[in-house]
């Protein structure tokens, strides 16, 4: 077997500069001395300069080609493919417990389900390095008052420090994408308490975000199933705002709100 073949369905563009893979991999070492998960290695390209960083690493591949790819040319990795679907993965028991660092060259498809369920798992994901679309990494380091900013944004920033590290050009994968390319790396902020209902707080982002041009006043609207809040909810200086408007610490207090009408 020389090579894999890009499956369109599967979102696949091969990178093929080997520079750009050894720069990939090197976003790693902002998180030492713990091990590597890689999503979707492909033919291995960025593998081959993750396996030197002399900690585990493992590989998961839902590609029935591309893991006996791996399996031929990377035989030192053994058992450290894994043939599946990332997306229901239960990390938590994938290094017995410890911590690890996420990264690969995502499948532009699923990148931002790939961030959700890391998000899941964000106690055992000090930080998640990669290649995604341009165009998500720009709305997932995006800052408050800018167009990108949006649900990805928020919900990410809660809990990551994130860093838009360089831009790729299309010329570098097999076959090109129509897009252009991104590495950025997230690395947790050290909060551990939202300070409100999470679960809440990330229905009231959606919900906000999901009428973006309306002001929270309206938006928030759909939240009240049973009936509406009192006035005063409504006439809060907050309201005459729009979402791209609030920071992280803002749609906390905002959800500290809602709570207390639910």
């Amino acid at each position: 077997m020389r090579t894999v073949r890009p499956k369109k369905n599967l979102g696949q563009h091969f990178l093929v500069d080997l520079d750009i893979a050894r720069r990939i991999a090197d976003t790693v070492d902002a998180c030492p001395d713990i091990p590597i998960l890689e999503v979707g290695p492909g033919m291995g390209v960025l593998t081959q300069y993750l396996m030197p960083k002399e900690r585990e690493l493992r590989v998961v591949e839902i590609d029935s080609e591309s893991v006996a790819y791996l399996h031929e040319h990377f035989q030192q990795l053994a058992d450290k493919v894994i043939a599946g679907d990332f997306l229901r993965m239960d990390l938590s028991t994938l290094f017995q417990g410890q911590p690890f660092v996420l990264t690969g060259n995502y499948p532009y498809d699923i990148s931002t389900q790939i961030f959700f369920h890391m998000l899941d798992y964000k106690e055992y994901i000090p930080c998640c390095t990669g290649m995604i679309q341009r165009e998500v990494a720009q709305r997932i380091a995006s800052k408050p008052g800018t167009k990108a900013y949006g649900i990805l944004s928020v919900m990410i920033q809660a809990w990551y420090d994130v860093e838009y590290l360089f831009t790729v050009d299309e010329n570098v994968f097999n076959p090109p994408p129509k897009v252009k390319s991104a590495v950025i790396r997230m690395t947790r902020n050290g909060v551990t308490d939202l300070g409100c209902d999470e679960r809440l707080f990330r229905r009231v982002v959606k919900t906000v975000f999901n009428q973006r041009r309306k002001m929270l006043r309206v938006s928030l609207r759909p939240l009240f199933t049973e009936g509406q809040p009192s006035p005063d909810f409504f006439t809060h200086e907050m309201m005459t705002q729009r979402p791209e408007q609030l920071s992280v610490a803002e749609f906390v207090e905002l959800t500290n709100r809602v709570k207390e009408y639910l």
